[in-house]
């Protein structure tokens, strides 16, 4: 694993502004970072991130009968009480999902370790599907990279394979939603809604905001037509904590992700992987934190159940230094999970983005950022397998 400085490409905002790609930079500052990629060997790939991102998605599904079943448990990840039968039937259903993204921490040469899942609403999948493909074959046009380089990115193809299957499934009419002034989630969407388009699957667009709730209570979009199924880009829990959320289980609305993935894209299923399988070389020791607010021993990270984009993340260095970044997650539980540092690169801390459509394993993004927390200011940088 390497970080290899290059040129970037002359005209790659007219290329990002030709595809769509409207959020490639952050507050003026570039958030699409083609000035290096990552170089990984075939093998680094297969061992390291391919196979590991295979069996841990395989180990936490393996968690969800039981926690289904488990007042206890589901009391621990702290999901209300009126969604428990909602979530449950989901999983005895086997509703369908789409993808999911789990954030891994690799140097090269260790074992790859799990930091948490991102299974509800993982974002950055068009820059790692799509764009990062275009730079890579743009690349090898213009001679900067070999002709035999490859990247492991079969994320496009299985996301059409996977819209194609689930169009069998969905409740129609089908719809795509996001909070509307997110350049972001809104770019995410469009990118699914052609996956989709090019599998046969039809689906219109709707704001988070303009989705309203009918008398008889079922869902609707501003024309008021009815939602059979709705992919939202939207986290479960704020749903549940919405004016509306009472009236989802009894609803008829088909959600992607299903209502089930609340369990996976809670961090308190890290201590219960752990809890299952201790020792497992791709788990950090990991545990439900009762006492959040004592002070956090050397050589630990506290992680809140909800937080995302690394909010309100503390850690405690071995050295005793501390590092924490702000956020809204300030009431919520914690769990605390060993310090495993990312590795340090002349750019910074890269994190691994490694995409599972379906039950899949299917590609890789990776996120970099100045300090030890990957925050929604991070950049992304391609890769390369050489």
């Amino acid at each position: 694993m390497k970080r290899i400085a290059v040129e970037p490409r002359a005209d790659w905002q007219v290329t990002a502004a030709r595809y769509g790609f409207r959020f490639h930079s952050i507050n003026g500052e570039p958030y699409w970072d083609e000035s290096a990629y990552y170089a990984f060997t075939l093998e680094q790939i297969e061992r390291d991130i391919e196979t590991p991102t295979d069996e841990l998605h395989h180990l936490a599904m393996s968690l969800i009968d039981d926690i289904v079943a488990s007042e206890a448990l589901m009391t621990k990840l702290s999901i209300p009480v009126r969604y428990w039968d909602w979530i449950a039937d989901s999983w005895r259903n086997r509703q369908p999902h789409l993808y999911g993204r789990m954030d891994l921490v690799y140097d090269g040469r260790g074992p790859a370790k799990l930091y948490e899942l991102n299974y509800d609403t993982p974002t950055s999948v068009y820059e790692a599907a799509f764009f990062q493909w275009i730079w890579l074959e743009e690349q090898q046009q213009r001679g900067v990279l070999a002709k035999h380089a490859d990247q492991y990115n079969q994320l496009q193809e299985l996301l059409i394979l996977a819209f194609a299957a689930l169009g069998k499934s969905l409740r129609k009419p089908f719809y795509f939603a996001a909070v509307r002034n997110s350049l972001e989630d809104q770019g995410t969407i469009e990118y699914l809604r052609d996956c989709a388009v090019q599998a046969g699957v039809r689906g219109d667009m709707v704001a988070i905001e303009d989705i309203g709730l009918s008398t008889k209570g079922t869902f609707t979009a501003l024309d008021n037509k009815v939602i059979g199924s709705l992919f939202k880009l939207y986290p479960l829990e704020h749903l549940f904590s919405d004016t509306y959320g009472p009236y989802l289980p009894s609803s008829g609305l088909q959600l992607i992700e299903p209502p089930w993935k609340a369990i996976l894209s809670n961090k308190g299923i890290l201590p219960l992987l752990w809890q299952r399988y201790p020792d497992h070389p791709n788990l950090l020791p990991a545990f439900f934190d009762a006492e959040p607010d004592t002070p956090l021993p050397p050589g630990w990270v506290r992680k809140p159940l909800l937080s995302r984009e690394g909010a309100n993340v503390h850690m405690t260095l071995p050295d005793g230094e501390s590092i924490s970044s702000p956020g809204r997650y300030t009431k919520c539980p914690v769990i605390r999970q060993a310090f495993h540092p990312l590795p340090r690169f002349e750019g910074g801390y890269p994190l691994i983005g490694s995409w599972v459509v379906g039950d899949t394993p299917a590609g890789m993004g990776i996120r970099e950022d100045a300090t030890l927390i990957t925050r929604d200011t991070s950049r992304f940088v391609p890769h390369a397998i050489i």
